[in-house]
């Protein structure tokens, strides 16, 4: 009788560029927790965030992880930043020496550091194992994932195998990716039946084959709640970026029943960012990602409900209710609605800079556009390719780009900008292999070699859907409050006896916070700020209904 595999053991990862040190804190973690843990042990922050990728891919999960301070090159703190955004619920430790401890405190606000450990650990049955049962006891109790493994087989230049990777990753579900044209997909396609012209194909962990499927699809799969649980809500926050997650996070925490709605994953653009240098509280920076799986987290700790993969395509009014009706034909309705759609890119791209960073290594990659968004992804991508070139219409980065940003960008070697310069056509056959670049000023052409190409030339706001409701101005953004008339009177059909809230739409107790509103700040802080601030706005509106 075959015996049932066991389950795969969580993983205790130490990171010291001590071999001594490192072999000698991996054998005290094996004596105490060697039988129902994996010990890992990497002598380099980078050798660590590489076995910690392969492990995210894999499905594994990491209980602890437990990081040397003083390291060349990245040490613990910087390498601890990186590894929470592959395993936000592992538990930190800093590994330092009594001259360090300052930097350890440092590392609770910056990390979120769970707990410093100073050399020496002797004895460990005293000064090691003590700390780690605390942690272990801490990781088990917590709401982390049970990671499992989707296969996507896919072709390189297919715009919508490129798109389900992207969902896949900002919805922080792990998965491996297999290239149609190579012999793992091709067997992978032999055994559910394909012939590889309808990509992509989705296998999950249970053996199930969705071909070309779609985000709910895939979303139902993998666990991601696409149902409400319940017809009626206190407050529906339509938009999952940085001002939905943040009217969630207080409409929840405030007592009201609350569900957000997000139709692709949480985060918006601001999630797909690669560093946010700017935000309070964050002095060395934030990814777009970790920001993101925080508020996430927070919200739904608060009892904020979540639905991924529902797109809104109508909103009605009838009494004191606002009914929400989604793409398939059904409907929730809520005492209140908080408008967070914020705007869609206006580019043309298959995928984002960030999942698509890995395969610009060694290239030339081109990109269209100088505001922020632009330069962050330039920052991100010459980590990886060989050259960066930024093309911009204008004269220069200053009258769009952040001036830290800048900087940035001008210490970097292989970032090139381009000023007074305009792609005017793109050239290959299955793929882009060079651009025809042209001077605005001189007007001379030229032809370049170029593999990719990012486009960040502006955004227009997720509302057409709102058309005949709700006032707009002439590029789509939601009017509020006194911006609704020129003269700041209410709003023709208006009954109320008082004027419209300052985030109050032409329609009572529909508000709007973030890039979808007119004449908003197109900042993350402004963004966060204004979806607490519609939710005190949420709460007057219900004390006088």
């Amino acid at each position: 009788m075959a015996q049932a595999a066991s389950p795969v053991r969580a993983v205790l990862l130490t990171v010291d560029d001590d071999p001594g040190v490192s072999r000698a804190i991996a054998r005290d973690l094996r004596r105490r927790y060697g039988e129902t843990y994996r010990v890992l042990r990497a002598e380099s922050g980078r050798a660590a965030l590489e076995a910690l990728r392969e492990l995210k891919l894999r499905g594994d999960q990491v209980a602890v992880l437990l990081a040397d301070h003083r390291m060349p090159q990245m040490n613990g703190i910087e390498f601890l930043e990186q590894a929470i955004d592959l395993y936000p619920a592992a538990r930190r430790v800093l590994l330092t020496a009594y001259a360090d401890t300052n930097a350890a405190i440092d590392a609770i606000n910056l990390v979120d550091l769970d707990h410093y450990l100073l050399k020496p650990w002797d004895p460990p049955e005293e000064k090691l194992y003590p700390v780690l049962d605390d942690q272990l006891e801490a990781w088990r109790a917590t709401d982390f994932k049970t990671v499992t493994t989707i296969k996507v087989v896919g072709h390189r230049w297919s715009a919508r195998s490129s798109a389900v990777r992207e969902f896949l990753a900002r919805n922080e579900v792990p998965y491996r990716w297999y290239s149609s044209d190579e012999p793992e997909g091709r067997r992978l396609l032999a055994a559910a039946g394909q012939d590889g012209l309808r990509l992509p194909l989705v296998v999950t962990p249970d053996g199930t084959s969705l071909v070309e499927p779609t985000d709910q699809q895939i979303a139902a799969q993998v666990g991601l709640a696409t149902t409400p649980a319940s017809r009626f809500y206190d407050l529906v926050v339509i938009g999952g970026g940085p001002a939905g997650l943040g009217a969630a996070v207080y409409g929840a925490s405030e007592g009201l029943r609350t569900v957000l709605v997000e139709r692709s994953a949480t985060g918006g653009q601001a999630g797909q960012s690669s560093r946010i240098e700017n935000y309070l509280g964050f002095p060395d920076g934030v990814s777009g990602a970790q920001l993101t799986d925080r508020a996430r987290r927070q919200a739904t700790r608060f009892g904020a409900e979540m639905l991924t993969a529902r797109e809104v395509t109508g909103l009605e009014v009838g009494g004191a209710a606002h009914n929400i009706r989604f793409a398939d034909g059904s409907q929730i309705a809520a005492h209140c609605v908080i408008l967070a759609t914020g705007v869609t890119g206006c580019g043309v791209y298959y995928g984002s800079a960030l999942t698509e960073a890995e395969s610009c290594r060694g290239q030339h990659v081109y990109i269209v556009g100088g505001a922020n968004s632009a330069g962050q992804a330039a920052m991100y991508l010459a980590r990886h390719a060989k050259s960066v070139t930024i093309l911009v219409r204008g004269p220069s980065l200053a009258a769009s780009m952040s001036y830290y940003l800048i900087q940035q960008i001008e210490q970097e070697s292989n970032i090139t900008v381009r000023t007074g310069t305009v792609v005017e056509a793109a050239h290959g056959s299955d793929h882009l292999q060079q651009l025809t670049l042209r001077d605005t000023v001189a007007g001379r052409t030229e032809l370049v070699d170029a593999q990719w190409m990012f486009v960040f030339i502006g955004a227009a706001p997720l509302t057409d859907w709102l058309d005949g409701t709700l006032l707009r101005d002439e590029h789509g953004f939601i009017k509020t409050g006194p911006d609704l008339t020129d003269d700041g009177s209410p709003p023709a059909g208006w009954e109320l006896d008082r004027p419209p809230y300052h985030l109050e739409t032409n329609v009572p107790g529909v508000f709007v916070a973030g890039d979808a509103r007119a004449e908003s700040a197109k900042r993350v802080a402004s963004a966060v700020g204004e979806g607490a601030m519609a939710v005190m706005l949420v709460h007057r509106y219900l004390e006088q209904s």
